[in-house]
C-alpha cells in the first residue's frame, strides 16, 4: 500500500463527502448517506483503499491539529499524522467499538504517537548533548595533568638519587625494568633475599622522600 499523503489533507480529499452531498442536492435527490467511521474502519480492516481515503478525509484535520498542539513543529506534525494513518491501515481490525468511538480510538493513537515523538526527539537531543560534551577536551585540565605528571616524574628522579647505588639499581630494574626479584638478583649477581631487602629499604626511603605515608 502506498503511504497516505503527509500532513493535512488536500482540498480535493477533504471535500469528497461534501461534493457527493452537493451533487445529490443539485439533481433533486436526497443527500447520499455518509458511511459511519465505524463502517469505514471495518472496510479498512478488509483492505478497502476507498474506505481508507474517506476515513482520512473525514478525520485527518483532527489528527493533524492534535499532533500540532503536542509537537508545535509543523513538519514533525505532518510526519506524525502520516504515521498515525499508516497505523490505522495496519491495525484497523483491532478497533473495538465496545471500548469507545472510532474518533476516540483514532485520537488516542495520535496522542500516543505524538508523545512518543516528543520523547524520541528529547532523547536524541540528550544523546547529542552528551556526545558533544564528551568530545570537548578541557584544555585547562589536560595542561594541569601534564604539569602534575612532569612534577611527579621530576620528584621521583630526585628521590631516586637519594638512594644508595645498590638500592637505586635494584628498584630501577624491578619497578621500571619489569624484572622479577630472581632476575634482578641474577643481573646484579646477588642473592634473592639481599635484592628483596635492598628493594624494600629503597622503597621506604623513596616514600619518605616523596612524602608518601609508609603504609601506603
Amino acid at each position: 500500500m502506498d503511504k497516505p499523503n503527509q500532513g493535512r489533507p488536500s482540498a480535493a480529499q477533504a471535500s469528497i463527502p461534501e461534493r457527493a452531498a452537493e451533487a445529490a442536492q443539485n439533481h433533486g435527490q436526497p443527500p447520499v448517506p455518509q458511511p459511519s467511521l465505524e463502517s469505514l474502519l471495518a472496510g479498512i480492516a478488509g483492505g478497502s483503499r476507498g474506505d481508507f481515503e474517506r476515513f482520512y478525509a473525514l478525520t485527518s484535520r483532527r489528527v493533524y491539529g492534535l499532533a500540532r498542539r503536542v509537537l508545535i513543529d509543523a513538519e514533525l506534525s505532518e510526519d506524525t499524522t502520516q504515521e498515525v494513518y499508516l497505523q490505522v491501515w495496519t491495525s484497523a481490525s483491532r478497533f473495538d467499538p465496545a471500548v469507545g468511538s472510532p474518533l476516540a480510538w483514532l485520537l488516542t493513537l495520535a496522542h500516543r504517537r505524538a508523545v512518543d515523538r516528543v520523547r524520541s526527539e528529547q532523547s536524541s537531543a540528550n544523546r547529542e548533548a552528551r556526545f558533544g560534551a564528551a568530545m570537548q577536551e578541557p584544555d585547562y585540565d589536560n595542561v594541569a595533568d601534564t604539569v602534575a605528571q612532569r612534577l611527579d616524574a621530576e620528584a621521583v628522579v630526585e628521590c631516586l638519587e637519594s638512594l644508595t647505588d645498590t638500592q637505586r639499581e635494584s628498584v630501577r630494574l624491578a619497578y621500571y625494568g619489569g624484572f622479577t626479584y630472581r632476575e634482578v638478583a641474577e643481573k646484579l649477581n646477588a642473592a634473592v633475599p639481599t635484592i628483596k631487602s635492598r628493594i624494600r629499604d629503597g622503597l621506604i626511603r623513596l616514600k619518605k622522600c616523596l612524602g608518601v605515608p609508609a603504609n601506603a
